[in-house]
């Protein structure tokens, strides 16, 4: 049976800190997302984009940048993301910022637990995202989407679909990690987030990172795989608004995709942070959907 990817496109830049990544849906398109996804196998569903609040580049409140905005666009998201379950698809957020993971994360969860399956969560970004409004040098919330899923953040957003937390830390697995708020760094130790920074990486190589990263993940898991654009270095990946040095290599970033593939756990997705507004050519566009390639199964070498 062929299977169903349904794209979830939310154009929106409210949760950052730079505008841009609202053009984000629409560049992966350009750069054939869709086409790429039909050339793995795979039916896909794109209704187009989820409507919501224009960014009001407003200063932050009690520590929270348009926390009325994050709200509805990831009531936006979840609600997509619960239908596209609900039709037996797996969903594709395609961003926006990384607070939409919040959203789409929060239905990854519902949907695990109500088929009976183990939720791991692969966090592929040069950033924790494990701020709060006490911690938080910005008050720009796609700094916070991992802390809000586990419960730290303002009840709105906790509780989006149900009561908080929405997971429990163990179940996050932060992957490439080079930039990190101190504060934010003491309440990931804290909270025993389990973490692969890229000294990490260097040190063990991608493989034994993905290995550890995936240890337990079998029929009964449900992956959800959240790839933020800064996962990857900024030489090769420019079009991103929060660009960090010293990320994963094009064959680092595609040996982690086909052992993400090898697993056939995935089971919805998120790319996020994509700003064509700091791209050069759409070249980051372009490597993100040939990545997705992988992601979906195609690999770059012949084997048996």
């Amino acid at each position: 049976m062929t299977r169903t990817v349904h794209v979830i496109a939310a154009p929106t830049d409210v949760g950052a800190g730079a505008l841009g990544a609202s053009m984000g849906p629409e560049a992966l398109r350009v750069a054939g997302l869709r086409e790429a996804l039909r050339g793995q196998g795979l039916e896909v569903v794109d209704e187009g984009n989820l409507a919501g609040p224009h960014n009001p580049w407003l200063a932050p409140v009690n520590g929270y940048r348009h926390l009325e905005q994050v709200l509805h666009w990831n009531t936006q998201v979840l609600r997509a993301a619960q239908h596209a379950f609900a039709q037996g698809h797996l969903p594709i957020l395609l961003g926006g910022d990384h607070s939409l993971g919040l959203g789409s994360i929060a239905a990854a969860a519902l949907h695990a637990r109500d088929r009976g399956k183990n939720l791991r969560v692969l966090w592929l970004d040069a950033h924790a995202d494990f701020n709060t409004a006490s911690i938080t040098p910005s008050g720009n919330i796609h700094g916070m989407p991992v802390a809000l899923l586990c419960g730290y953040g303002p009840p709105e957003l906790t509780s989006i679909a149900g009561p908080a937390p929405l997971i429990q830390p163990d179940v996050v697995r932060l992957i490439g990690i080079r930039s990190v708020d101190p504060d934010e760094k003491r309440f990931v130790h804290e909270m025993g987030l389990e973490v692969y920074d890229m000294r990490y990486i260097d040190e063990h190589g991608m493989r034994h990172a993905m290995q550890q990263a995936l240890v337990g993940v079998d029929e009964q898991t449900h992956l959800h795989v959240s790839f933020d654009a800064d996962f990857l270095d900024p030489d090769i990946a420019p079009g991103v608004g929060t660009p960090v040095r010293g990320g994963p290599t094009y064959r680092e970033a595609q040996l982690c995709m086909e052992m993400i593939a090898d697993t056939g756990a995935l089971a919805s997705l998120d790319i996020v942070e994509l700003n064509p507004a700091l791209d050069v050519r759409n070249q980051t566009a372009q490597l993100l959907v040939d990545l997705v390639e992988s992601l979906f199964g195609k690999s770059t070498l012949m084997r048996a």
